[in-house]
């Protein structure tokens, strides 16, 4: 047992690396499929109720009726289901900036990962990629307060269900809840890079 103890701690910086790694491949690989329509798509609900990003679209503001006579966003009448291609929602896709954003979204990401992948060896660009990926994750968390799409809706069925709202996650609320082990991991990533740093600085 205790060689185990004393490889786990001689393996910190390891681990570390591993963390680094494990964050760019997640941050290329969705940071990527922002390049994708469906995925474009699906960031929607996300950013259009955001406070801190919904003034990157068009059609922020605009309310309908729906077929239950009901003001709702506009933007959940023009849902694309993944893998479904429809014309008309894609239109007004293109209209409220949705795709432009996310290639630009997904630049930010992909950089932001990069940062952390050269952390291994550039302690300075690590710390700026933890930090910046502490804050994404932080925006990112925020949907869980701003995002009506985060929980389960009433929705009933042959009778009523009492399992909606908080504090049950649907599967997008599950994902944006997992930012919390991302936002851990930058934390740790950035005391390790700003320990580095000092070290090699001599910064007192």
């Amino acid at each position: 047992m205790e060689k185990i103890i004393k490889l786990l701690a001689k393996s910190q910086y390891i681990f570390t690396n591993f963390a680094r790694i494990s964050i760019f491949i997640v941050m290329a690989w969705i940071g990527g499929l922002k390049a994708f329509q469906y995925e474009a798509d699906g960031i929607v609900p996300f950013v259009i109720n955001s406070p801190a990003m919904r003034f990157f679209y068009h059609n922020m503001e605009k309310r309908v009726l729906d077929k239950n006579g009901e003001l709702i966003p506009e933007y959940q009448l023009f849902k694309n289901p993944e893998g479904r291609v429809v014309k008309k929602n894609i239109a007004w896709h293109q209209e409220n900036g949705t795709y432009i954003f996310s290639y630009i979204f997904g630049f930010v990401i992909v950089s932001i990962g990069l940062m952390i992948f050269l952390g291994i060896w550039y302690p300075k660009i690590g710390i700026f990629g933890a930090l910046c990926t502490v804050l994404m994750s932080l925006v990112t968390l925020s949907f869980l307060i701003t995002t009506p799409e985060a929980f389960v809706p009433k929705l009933d069925g042959d009778f009523p269900s009492p399992i909606y709202g908080f504090p049950y996650l649907s599967a997008a609320g599950r994902l944006v809840l997992k930012d919390v082990i991302m936002l851990a991991a930058a934390l740790i990533i950035a005391a390790e890079s700003a320990s580095r740093l000092i070290k090699k600085t001599n910064i007192k």
